[in-house]
């Protein structure tokens, strides 16, 4: 952790390095998971709440980067990933990081409970302290865990976006929980096998950092058949449908290849080619996601037009 003066210094600050706090990429996940467990919701809410439902919700997203970005300081400047962000690379002070963070973390449940209802504002807040203070203060610094428990934080988009137009959660919005569950294992683990010197160089006990690469391959196998039943299986129940169905089965025979020749590989093969097959695996497993929430979000408007 890092305290508010570490990186302070002759600064140029510009109102995109403020944006960068709050990690706009991860950010276009909440939005987008949030939007179709809002528009799958049974019910459907009026299209000025729901867009203040989604604002808010991406908010609170932005809340959590930015806290993430104040704690995280310390390590992010080791890391040839992150160095650059806006604190470690002196742009923003870490007090101002902190203090947006906790600013758009109260404005965006207050306004959520009062736009949508208390139940999705609880579950936002519930998130947001998941994500800044279980998975960034304790788990990420504690446990090779931390990505397996950690990614509840990011998983719990989809539910919040369901509760703001019911005011609950269902079966459905809590498989929608778990997709996103599942798949952050494998992804953050393809991750650390091409960014295994920078974790180690943190301190971040990964578990390419804690038990190898060779123990890592296997995990990102295990999940990703665990997460391909789930998706499939995601199909027999309401939030599927044909679109969703036949997008499964292909993008989890893909999914689960990629995972297989991972898994296949040793050291030698994979620093002869720069980890290139841990690489594609990594970018489509972002495809992945965002390809299941949207053939959802197909299925519906199918639905809607016959």
């Amino acid at each position: 952790m890092t305290d508010a003066t570490s990186f302070d210094g002759p600064r140029d600050v510009r109102f995109g390095d403020y944006v960068q706090l709050l990690k706009p990429r991860v950010m276009s996940l909440v939005v987008f998971t949030a939007l179709v467990g809002l528009v799958l919701a049974p019910g459907g809410i009026n299209p000025m709440l729901g867009f203040a439902a989604i604002l808010f919700i991406a908010l609170g997203g932005g809340a959590s980067g930015a806290l993430n970005m104040w704690y995280d300081a310390d390590i992010d400047a080791v890391m040839r990933r992150t160095a650059r962000r806006p604190v470690p690379d002196g742009r923003v002070t870490a007090g101002e990081a902190r203090a947006l963070g906790l600013g758009l973390a109260g404005l965006s449940v207050i306004m959520l409970g009062l736009a949508a209802n208390w139940v999705a504002a609880g579950l936002l807040a519930f998130t947001i302290f998941f994500y800044a203070v279980v998975y960034t203060m304790w788990l990420k610094r504690a446990t090779p865990q931390n990505i397996v428990i950690g990614g509840a934080a990011g998983a719990f988009p989809p539910m919040i976006g369901w509760a703001a137009a019911t005011g609950g959660v269902s079966v459905e919005s809590v498989m929608m929980f778990a997709l996103i569950f599942m798949w952050t294992p494998p992804h953050f683990w393809a991750l650390a096998l091409f960014m295994k010197e920078d974790y180690h160089k943190a301190g971040v006990p990964m578990l390419t950092v804690t038990h190898g690469r060779r123990a890592t391959r296997v995990h990102i196998l295990v999940y990703t058949i665990l997460l391909a039943g789930l998706a499939i299986g995601a199909g027999f129940t309401a939030l599927g449908g044909p679109i969703y169905m036949a997008a499964a089965i292909v993008l989890n025979v893909l999914f689960l290849i990629g995972a297989v020749r991972i898994w296949r590989r040793d050291e030698g093969m994979a620093e002869a080619d720069g980890y290139a097959v841990e690489k594609r695996f990594f970018r489509f497993s972002l495809l992945y996601l965002f390809l299941h929430f949207g053939a959802m979000l197909a299925d519906t408007a199918l639905l809607e037009v016959m």
